[in-house]
């Protein structure tokens, strides 16, 4: 049995476009509405949802966000899926899980309340803060020192609020934050799901690129053949090892990386039941034909050998236009949408985003030529304030 579960923030056209290819059940929500789907879809009510779960024997299913981890916990409860989820979102309980495969890794747990009372003369610097239970790089910082220390705390305060009111505590804790070694290396983000017999499969993988030591922004994701090349297998690899200390059968994730330059490789942290957030996910049918919503529902593995054989040397890139932070909401009078597109050598689709709720105005998938690096570089440093149109 296949089913889904949709919730905001986003749910791509492409998406959409794979529900009614499929014919796949959605639960109905009061949200759904909100997305304006297709009327040809199948919606399941919460006792029709919840009794295929009960009476088939093998289900699938997928969330195009982590706002449904909620209803999962409450309404699924006669499944292990909660008990997965959980340890896989709260941070603190995934470094537990790895750690006799990580055994030297430094974390410590703290309330948020306890952040002034912190001596971080305790504690080697570098280190990253973030929330226990935490998405889309909200809330995670770098500390260096301890003047930067007092502004992070200030910082954090300030956001906790706004961090607590767009998205819901299974999401965002902001009352629980894990304090961890600051991991060197490259970033990557990689798409997987462990098919009904519990075997790892990848469908993409994402090099998160930055613009300085300092930066922990979501600006640029990218992926190529060369990326799935010389990666692939040593994720694999680590997959294969952590699948061993959890069952993980028909699960999907999508989990976050650090590689250091002796391919070292240790996870971040795990986002269950979901892929790319946002559906940026679709980037890997653009650059691969990979659509990882039927590859993961029909049990599909990428022949990859076969799929780059012929490939370009192209670097398809996820551009994430975030709203400058010294701009104020009411001084906003439109984006100029044409001009950031403009930008781009060969841009795929640009989804324009409610950036007085979220605090990004769109995200746009690109095709870059290899040679072409000073196209990311460019949109890694720009300050994206010149694609706003002010009132004054």
């Amino acid at each position: 049995m296949l089913l889904l579960i949709l919730d905001k923030p986003y749910v791509s056209k492409f998406l959409e476009k794979t529900i009614l290819e499929m014919n796949l059940p959605i639960l109905k929500t009061e949200l759904i509405e909100e997305f304006n789907l297709d009327k040809n879809i199948i919606f399941l009510n919460s006792n029709e949802f919840i009794n295929k779960v009960k009476k088939e024997q093998e289900v699938l299913i997928y969330t195009n966000s982590e706002n449904p981890i909620n209803w999962i916990v409450n309404n699924l409860s006669f499944t292990d899926l909660p008990k997965k989820i959980n340890l896989f979102k709260d941070k603190l309980k995934f470094r537990r899980l790895l750690r006799n495969i990580y055994p030297n890794f430094f974390y410590r747990e703290v309330r948020f309340d306890e952040l002034e009372e912190i001596d971080i003369k305790e504690i080697k610097t570098p280190f990253i803060i973030k929330p226990a239970i935490g998405f889309f790089s909200i809330g995670v910082y770098k500390v260096n020192n301890a003047l930067e220390w007092k502004n992070v705390v200030k910082k954090l305060k300030a956001e906790k609020n706004k961090m607590s009111s767009n998205y819901p505590i299974e999401v965002i804790n902001t009352n629980k934050f894990i304090i961890e070694e600051n991991i060197e290396g490259e970033e990557f983000a990689i798409d997987i799901y462990y098919d009904k017999k519990g075997k790892p499969v990848i469908l993409n993988i994402l090099k998160h690129i930055f613009s300085s030591s300092e930066d922990v922004s979501d600006r640029i994701y990218i992926t190529s053949k060369q990326i799935i090349e010389k990666y692939h297998d040593l994720f694999l690899n680590f997959l294969f090892e952590m699948g061993d200390l959890v069952n993980l059968k028909g699960f999907p994730m999508h989990i976050e990386f650090r590689v250091n330059k002796d391919e070292n490789i240790i996870p971040i942290e795990v986002n269950p039941m979901r892929f790319a957030g946002w559906c940026t996910t679709d980037i890997a049918n653009y650059a691969y034909g990979i659509n990882v919503y039927e590859y993961f529902f029909k049990q599909k593995e990428p022949q990859w050998e076969e799929i780059l054989e012929n490939k370009k040397d192209k670097i398809y890139s996820i551009v994430v236009a975030d709203l400058p932070k010294d701009i104020k909401l009411k001084d906003i009078k439109e984006i100029d949408y044409d001009k950031f597109k403009s930008y781009f050598e060969n841009p795929l689709e640009m989804r324009k985003i409610d950036y007085a709720k979220y605090g990004v105005f769109a995200f746009l998938f690109a095709e870059t030529s290899s040679n072409n690096w000073k196209e990311l570089d460019g949109i890694l440093n720009l300050d994206l304030k010149q694609y706003l149109k002010l009132k004054n």
